[in-house]
């Protein structure tokens, strides 16, 4: 029986767990399907990033605290809106699928 329970609490979670291709979408508009776009010319395309600063930076966007809250170029309150609904999961699973696309 306690097999059974686990087994059914393991699919839940799994069933609920981030998907972060589904999640970069919104994302998609300004920083491209492949998140290739460099923003504006100055933020340096998803992909080419780090994978551990770029989870931190999503991170931070969320917290208001990338350079007080103005963002890399200026654009803090606009990531900061983006990120509010993200949980850390969420950023996660963005950020793991972004390392999928080089």
């Amino acid at each position: 029986m306690k097999k059974v329970v686990l087994l059914v609490a393991l699919a839940c979670v799994g069933a609920f767990a981030a998907d972060g291709a589904d999640i970069y979408k919104k994302c998609a508009v300004c920083h491209g399907t492949k998140a290739e776009k460099k923003y504006l010319n100055k933020v340096p395309a998803l992909v080419d990033a780090d994978p551990a600063q770029r989870l931190a930076d999503m991170k931070a966007y969320k917290a208001g605290a990338l350079n007080d809250g103005k963002g890399k170029i200026g654009m803090g309150a606009i990531m900061k809106g983006q990120m509010a609904t993200l949980s850390d999961a969420d950023m996660a699973a963005v950020n793991d699928y972004i390392s999928t696309l080089k």
